[in-house]
């Protein structure tokens, strides 16, 4: 796990404050359709359906990239983009991460709340567009499973550059998303990534490393290193 050696040591959860220049990229109707997804968590602990992208436990395709590493966090930050339920976050604190997590619906980070009773991870609020400025280049692992591509195609690559600015330092930023064909069409949402937007991750010194088609060829799993000087 070299890309995840030499990062630092760093302050307990920052209070969220709204960055100048990730306000700009968003606006009203922007948010209203983000609203979808806290309608669906709503519904869900009112007794409806669950969120289909829920798998209920650790994804798979995370637990898979993390045991063919030997994974182990060493008490470094890990940071989980749109965690939903928390699966995801509770797996890489039992590795070793000191975990924070967020998600865009106040009902979702609720129920994580409630479902991880003790829990050591650090459950926010927030918006991948409008994050808070002290986590930029803070966390040793980022983890982005199928936010993107739940948010409208003219989002993507903004919220791209913001997932990418929060890796640290010889820190690692794992993307895993559904696959969509260049030039294919998709009534969303979801509206799974091509592999061109894939790039728009690499910002700066963060490089795209190893892009897998996975899952039978349905998902990318694409690993991403900041150098550490």
């Amino acid at each position: 796990m070299a890309p995840l050696d030499g990062s630092a040591a760093y302050p307990s959860p920052p209070e969220l404050r709204v960055p100048e220049e990730l306000k700009r990229a968003v606006d009203e109707e922007s948010r209203r359709k983000a609203g979808i997804f806290e309608a669906i968590y709503a519904g869900a602990e009112g007794g409806g359906a669950k969120p289909p992208w829920d798998y209920g436990a650790v994804r798979p395709q995370l637990r898979e990239w993390a045991e063919a590493r030997n994974l182990a966090g060493g008490g470094r930050e890990a940071l989980v983009v749109g965690c939903g339920y928390g699966s995801d976050a509770e797996y890489l604190a039992q590795l070793g991460f000191r975990t924070t997590a967020f998600d865009f619906s106040p009902t979702a980070i609720a129920a994580a709340r409630r479902q991880h009773p003790g829990s050591e991870v650090d459950y926010f609020v927030a918006d991948v567009l409008d994050l808070p400025g002290d986590w930029l280049g803070r966390f040793d692992l980022v983890v982005e499973s199928l936010t993107v591509q739940s948010m409208p195609p003219d989002q993507h690559s903004a919220a791209a550059r913001s997932i990418a600015a929060l890796v640290a330092p010889g820190g690692t930023l794992l993307v895993l998303a559904t696959t969509r064909d260049e030039g294919a069409v998709v009534q969303g949402p979801p509206w799974p990534l091509t592999r061109a937007e894939l790039d728009d991750f690499a910002q700066d010194d963060l490089t795209l490393r190893q892009v897998e088609r996975i899952a039978d060829g349905t998902w990318w799993g694409a690993e991403l290193s900041r150098d550490s000087s």
